[in-house]
């Protein structure tokens, strides 16, 4: 068998594990020639086509436009490596660069599918927020999965890496177990519902809220958070509801929900159900998570944080708001480029933070601390701010406090939200 044809065989099989047929027919064409002409190995190739697959997924040039030019003083495996040098150089350079969403053309909304099923799953018990880490600041929050999988398309998720397929599963002895959920009485419990699932785009399908409600009623020691990107609120506004549920949504400026939150909630739209639910006496809150870094991002977020204080909300209404940005695990950066829609999500320099994939941290705090003073006096002394998944060495740069355990994070976290559900529950003003 001639040389050729033996490489022939090895790229058949080593491109299998890549991102090669993702690719359109024009790239994919020439990576295969450059990759028979430089006898690419499975790393080689592996890295050529993410390359290729984010610039596809960014709207930027293409892998052949970006490809350097033949040197005329290195040959073989030199010149491979020149080569490849070259475009991540190159490819980091797109990275670097702050994502422009103003170009002209709109990017296509992701269509998203979902298929509503029902499925027993085991005991039902509470378990621990999905991405805390030892090396951040977490509130060890505790998880409840009322619903799993979730209904929107939003580009950054990390549900996305738990779940498979389109399929969103309700357990129909949800209700009973859930009844059944053994509750410490002398303990404070801070339980989140939007962890595996939006936790209010679904309503009172399947009884959940319900069954939440009736949950949170009987367990007054339980401060029971639905996280959402919905304007679902009828059920909620149509019941009677007990001051220990706290609805909190994910807010984002009109560029960031347009472009990667595909199928959620405009953000008007959210703040209208966010300020419906106030008015009746729910505590609410918000998260600005993530935060990203564009092209007119500091005027965007300017605008967001001055509506939410002038237009909408009273701080005594409000129980948090907290900031994060992007942060990633390597399977969701897989799956987002397996799944390859148009998006600029991964166009940003990453670093390795705390055993994930994140901005560095002077974009951090040029983000957090915008945030952060964006906000009156009031709202800082009379609503609980706080980082979300971030070393706690960022806390004092941004806030001027910071705790020295999560233990601390979290008795104040708690402490806090407590108050104002007691002045709630005795209507204290």
């Amino acid at each position: 068998m001639s040389h050729k044809a033996d490489y022939s065989v090895k790229f058949a099989s080593i491109s299998e594990q890549t991102l090669l047929n993702t690719l359109s027919d024009e790239s994919r064409m020439f990576i295969r020639e450059m990759a028979h002409e430089y006898r690419f190995t499975q790393q080689d190739l592996r890295q050529v086509t993410e390359i290729a697959r984010d610039l596809q997924m960014w709207g930027e040039s293409n892998i052949e436009s970006v490809w350097p030019v033949a040197s005329e003083t290195h040959t073989g495996k030199q010149e491979k490596q020149r080569i490849l040098r070259t475009l991540v150089a190159t490819w980091e350079r797109y990275k670097e660069a702050a994502n422009n969403y103003q170009l002209g053309t709109s990017i296509p909304v992701k269509k998203v599918t979902a298929e509503v099923m029902e499925k027993e799953k085991g005991k039902l018990g509470l378990g621990y927020c999905p991405v805390a880490s030892p090396k951040t600041r977490c509130c060890n929050l505790l998880t409840l999965d009322a619903v799993d999988n979730c209904g929107y398309g939003c580009s950054y998720c990390s549900i996305q890496s738990f779940f498979t397929g389109d399929q969103v599963y309700f357990d129909p002895e949800f209700a009973d177990k859930l009844a059944a959920l053994s509750i410490d009485p002398e303990k404070t419990y801070h339980i989140g519902t939007g962890q595996s699932s939006d936790s209010l785009m679904w309503g009172n399908s399947h009884g959940v809220l319900q069954a939440q409600i009736e949950f949170a009623r009987k367990h007054p020691n339980v401060i029971l958070e639905f996280k959402t990107k919905s304007a679902n609120v009828s059920y909620l506004l149509n019941h009677d509801l007990p001051p220990n549920i706290i609805c909190s949504w994910s807010l984002n400026t009109p560029t960031i929900i347009s472009n990667e939150e595909h199928a959620s909630a405009p953000l008007e739209k959210r703040l209208d159900a966010a300020k419906h639910l106030a008015e009746k006496g729910v505590i609410v809150g918000f998260h600005f998570h993530p935060m990203i870094h564009y092209q007119g991002w500091k005027e965007e977020y300017a605008d967001l944080f001055n509506i939410l204080q002038t237009s909408f909300f009273d701080p005594k209404q409000v129980a948090m708001v907290s900031l994060g940005t992007l942060t990633f695990i390597k399977p969701v950066i897989k799956k987002i480029r397996e799944q390859g829609s148009r998006s600029q999500i991964l166009k940003m320099p990453m670093v390795d933070t705390e055993g994930k994939l994140s901005y560095p941290g002077e974009i951090k705090l040029e983000l957090f601390s915008h945030a952060y003073n964006s906000f009156s006096s009031q709202w800082q002394k009379e609503v609980f701010f706080y980082l979300c998944m971030e070393n706690h060495n960022i806390w004092k740069p941004v806030f001027g406090i910071e705790y020295e355990s999560n233990e601390a994070f979290e008795q104040a976290m708690k402490q806090s939200y407590s108050g104002k559900i007691e002045r709630l529950r005795n209507q204290i003003p």
